[in-house]
């Protein structure tokens, strides 16, 4: 992806060269999922977040839909702007399988970027016995899993607010 060096020799997207997502747009694009979900007559037992990006549309998402039946799964793949491991990695703790073997269940992340952390946990969770839909707010032109419910498609670079900005160090 084009962008300027900063001083370190760190490339920095632009603005332009960015989808940037603020929080008020955040809450609407998690109602419109949910609606999307309910129009489609998929009734899930239970939401399961991909960690980290994917833990806060969870929680909006089951809020919205009324089910209190919720869960997380650590995967670890970005390590930067467009760096990534060569597999997706999990990381504990690890979801309980057993407990998903035939539930409804929804998946939710925040980008369906590559689609290869989506595509791995869809088929860990299938593996369980359970039933699965997927939910992200972009997915890619490139991913290799297309979201059963997707709020915007994009190929640019995604500012998320929860992430915009570094972790709080001491001392701030």
């Amino acid at each position: 992806m084009a962008g300027a060096l900063d001083d370190s020799g760190s490339s920095v997207l632009t603005e332009t060269e960015r989808e940037v997502l603020g929080w008020l747009e955040f809450g609407e694009a998690a109602r419109h999922l949910a609606g999307e979900v309910v129009e489609s007559g998929f009734e899930p037992d239970v939401v399961v977040a991909i960690a980290r990006g994917g833990l806060l549309l969870a929680g909006a998402i089951s809020y919205a839909l009324g089910i209190k039946s919720c869960g997380a799964l650590n995967v670890e793949f970005y390590t930067g702007v467009d760096e990534r491991l060569p597999e997706p990695v999990l990381l504990p703790p690890m979801l309980d399988e057993a407990a998903l073997k035939a539930k409804r269940v929804l998946l939710v992340d925040d980008v369906s970027d590559s689609g290869r952390t989506l595509a791995m946990v869809v088929e860990l969770i299938r593996a369980s016995g359970a039933e699965v839909r997927t939910v992200c707010l972009y997915s890619k032109p490139h991913t290799a899993l297309e979201p059963d419910f997707v709020w915007r498609k994009t190929d640019r670079w995604i500012t998320f607010p929860w992430s915009a900005l570094p972790p709080v160090t001491a001392g701030e």
